[in-house]
């Protein structure tokens, strides 16, 4: 999926931060994680990217149980 509006270098490195960051929580590498956010579902593009403002002044934990309760809500991660 790419996303609608370039992203900023700020909003990619953050991206990439969410990605690996939940990697390591879930114990599976990063190109799993991008699937399940870019190519499984929306999120990347329609809560990461967009949330950015907000989502990046938040600590890694925080981020972390947003993005996996997101994935729940959506049925990509059981």
């Amino acid at each position: 999926m790419i996303t609608q509006t370039p992203m900023t270098p700020e909003q990619s490195f953050f991206a990439v931060f969410c990605i690996e960051s939940l990697a390591d929580e879930l114990g599976t590498k990063g190109d799993e994680v991008y699937n399940i956010l870019a190519e499984k579902s929306d999120i990347l593009d329609t809560y990461i990217i967009p949330n950015y403002e907000s989502l990046h002044t938040q600590g890694k934990g925080y981020i972390v149980d947003e993005l996996i309760s997101l994935m729940k809500k959506r049925g990509v991660l059981q």
